[in-house]
């Protein structure tokens, strides 16, 4: 369980944000020196060094992405440059990709962060530049909400694993719809239907919210409040679900980090983001009290899970059910051990989940003071270990920033390095983007800046 820290404060983190972003400058130019047109998307590190391996080009926009937070951040026009112009230059396959549920990572992280800085008045205002993002941003959102599965009671964004198949993942590639939506766009379908891309979200969050999120009520033998199944398996025949099922974590039975991780951070940001909406908006789904409470649930129950089954210092091992766990003794009562020999630690999850226990501790800070202060001080315990050593990596020669991330477990993809008995020591582009992103929500924070968010480019 993570020992919360409650005499944390945001600004005692400012020498470790500064640390990352010199530490992460190099990274992001040594990648992009050895990146080319057309060549696969790097992904996760073999002996420091970013290589591409995996099913779809889901880690595109964190290439890039990462350039324009660090921007963001430092100021460093060179960054700007890069991310921008390897947007227009190389993202635009992506903006109208079908056969993915990661519209969300790609297109937000890029052309979104763009529209961002831009609204805000951090690059120059060009209003064919701006009409270039937003019309990116509209078409993605609606690409991505057409990827759709009926089922007996609402429907769901559909993994590339086909249409029976929902992934937790796909909570956090909501954020595409929105932006669609706020920028006041509409999928259009046979005969000219209008479908709304917020009716298509908060029913895919509701989906989610039933069958990847467990609540403690007897659904299985294995029913823990906050447990969440990777993927949720349904017969599109008649609609109705059918069982979880996991591709990356251990069992369908044990919850795989990452996919929790992707839980905890996405119902907050949509929390966040339902705020902006009118009541008006919300009435033809359901109104404004049941569509926060249907959000809030997976989230708390989410948050809840991981401050329980995560070890003190806030660093998860890769499923909680792994196999071998119970022979590190007393896992869950002391910090994360990188080097055991039997089951890998996750950073990836801990610098994404991080960022959604702040995001919920904010959200509540009116509604539930004492819960806000707890995730918020959670949030904070994780931050200062994932950026810090022995996670974040000092070394120019090692092209990744986060270390000790995992991305497929059980298919063996992790270098395991000589000498371990299992993977270690190196860095994925999800867990690098997600800690830069976690860094600059504290950075504006403590700088008192405009709050971050995903939606903070849709202002007028």
């Amino acid at each position: 369980m993570i020992s919360i820290r409650h005499d944390l404060h945001a600004d005692q983190l400012a020498p470790k944000l500064a640390r990352l972003w010199e530490a992460s400058a190099p990274k992001i130019l040594s990648i992009d020196a050895h990146d080319r047109p057309g060549v696969a998307t790097p992904v996760f590190t073999v002996q420091g060094r970013y290589t591409a391996r995996g099913w779809t080009e889901w880690t595109q926009g964190f290439v890039y992405g990462s350039a324009i937070l660090q921007y963001d951040a430092t100021g460093d026009e060179q960054f700007l440059a890069l991310g921008r112009d390897r947007t227009r230059d190389r993202m635009a396959h992506h903006i109208t990709h079908t056969g993915v549920h990661d519209h969300g990572f790609n297109n937000v992280s890029t052309y979104g962060n763009l529209l961002r800085l831009m609204v805000e008045g951090k690059i120059p205002f060009d209003p064919r530049e701006k009409d270039f993002y937003e019309l990116a941003l509209k078409c993605s959102g609606a690409v991505q909400a057409d990827r759709w599965t009926k089922t007996s009671t609402g429907g769901y964004i559909y993994s590339f694993n086909g249409p029976h198949s929902l992934f937790a993942d796909t909570i956090r590639s909501l954020r595409a719809l929105s932006v669609s939506h706020a920028l006041g766009h509409v999928l259009m379908g046979e005969k000219d239907a209008q479908i709304s891309l917020l009716g298509r979200l908060i029913d895919h969050a509701k989906t989610t919210a039933d069958f990847a999120v467990f609540y403690g009520e007897n659904r299985d033998a294995y029913d823990l409040r906050g447990r969440v199944a990777h993927e949720s398996i349904f017969n599109t025949n008649d609609g109705n679900y059918r069982c979880p099922n996991s591709q990356q974590g251990f069992s369908p039975f044990t919850t795989w980090t990452r996919g929790l991780a992707w839980i905890v951070a996405g119902y907050p940001e949509q929390l966040e983001w339902i705020a902006t909406l009118s009541d008006d908006d919300l009435e033809p789904f359901g109104g404004r009290h049941a569509i926060e409470a249907m959000l809030l649930r997976p989230a708390r129950a989410a948050c809840d899970f991981y401050i329980d089954h995560t070890p003190t210092d806030g660093i998860p091992y890769w499923d909680t059910g792994a196999p071998e766990l119970y022979r590190i003794s007393n896992y869950l009562d002391r910090p994360a051990q990188v080097e055991n020999d039997f089951e890998p630690v996750d950073s990836s999850a801990a610098a994404i989940a991080a960022q959604g226990l702040l995001r919920l501790g904010r959200y509540l800070e009116d509604k539930d003071p004492e819960g806000a202060k707890r995730y918020w001080q959670a949030g904070l315990t994780v931050a200062d270990t994932v950026l810090a050593e022995p996670y974040l990596s000092i070394d120019p020669n090692h092209q990744g920033l986060i270390l000790h991330s995992i991305y497929h477990r059980p298919n063996g993809w992790d270098y395991t390095p000589p000498g371990s008995k299992i993977p270690r020591g190196e860095s994925s582009m999800w867990g690098d983007y997600h800690a830069r992103e976690l860094a600059l929500y504290l950075h504006r924070i403590i700088k008192k800046q405009p709050y971050y968010t995903f939606f903070g480019g849709l202002a007028s």
